[in-house]
C-alpha cells in the first residue's frame, strides 16, 4: 500500500507561489505596473504614470519589506500531475509587516494584484485562500485585513464571498476618475477562518 505524496505547501490547485527573483522577474514587474487597470485598482498612488522606477520599488518591497511576498504563478501540468513547463507569473501578493512594537497584536494586511488578462478566472480567490491559510496556520496570526477602493466592486464582492467582514468605510477618502470614492476596510479573524474551513470540509 502506497501513501499519497505530501502536499506541496507552495501549491494550490492551479497555482504555485514563489519568492520574487531579480533580475529574472524584472520584465514581469514591468508588465505589472504597465497593466494600468490592475494598477489603478490596487495602488493608492494611481494618479501617477508608472514606469521602471515603480516596478523596481514594487519588486523590492515584496522582497525586503513584507512579512510574506510572493509571485503568483499559473501551473502547467501533465495528466500525471508533473509540471510540464515553467509556471507563468500572473500576479503578486503580500502580507504586510507589523510596525515596530506591534507584532504582539498578530495582525496583518493583504495586498494582491492579478494581471488583467488573468482576472475573472477564479485565480484571485484561489490565491487569497492560499495566503489566508498561510497567515493563520503557518504564521499564527489572529487578524487579517484587506482594503478595497470603492470603485472596485468586484474585489469587494470577492472578499465578502471569501468570508471577510466589512468593518467600515473611510468616506470619500479617494479621488479617482473625476469623483470621490470610499476606502472600504474588511477583515477576517482566526475563528472566522477556522469555521469556514470546517464548513468546507463538511461538504
Amino acid at each position: 500500500m502506497t501513501s499519497n505524496p505530501p502536499k506541496n505547501p507552495l501549491h494550490s490547485a492551479r497555482l504555485s507561489f514563489r519568492a520574487p527573483e531579480s533580475p529574472s522577474d524584472d520584465d514581469f514587474f514591468s508588465a505589472m505596473v504597465s497593466d494600468i487597470d490592475a494598477y489603478m485598482n490596487s495602488n493608492i498612488t494611481n494618479a501617477t504614470v508608472p514606469g521602471s522606477k515603480q516596478a523596481k520599488k514594487y519588486q523590492e518591497y515584496l522582497t525586503e519589506k513584507t512579512l510574506l511576498g510572493v509571485v503568483i504563478c499559473l501551473r502547467s501540468t501533465h495528466v500525471d500531475g508533473n509540471e510540464s513547463e515553467k509556471p507563468t507569473p500572473i500576479g503578486a501578493m503580500h502580507l504586510c509587516k507589523s510596525g515596530d512594537g506591534m507584532t504582539h497584536h498578530r495582525s496583518t494586511e493583504i495586498g494582491i494584484e492579478i494581471l488583467d488578462g488573468f482576472q475573472g478566472k477564479g485565480y484571485g480567490s484561489e490565491a487569497l485562500t492560499w495566503i489566508l491559510e498561510w497567515a493563520f496556520r503557518r504564521l499564527g496570526l489572529h487578524r487579517v485585513q484587506v482594503r478595497a477602493f470603492g470603485w472596485n466592486v468586484r474585489a469587494i464582492e470577492l472578499y465578502k464571498r471569501l468570508g471577510f467582514t466589512e468593518e467600515g468605510r473611510w468616506r470619500d477618502a479617494l479621488w479617482h476618475d473625476g469623483q470621490f470614492w470610499d476606502d472600504v476596510q474588511l477583515s477576517m479573524l482566526e475563528d472566522d477562518w477556522k469555521q469556514r474551513a470546517e464548513r468546507n470540509l463538511d461538504r
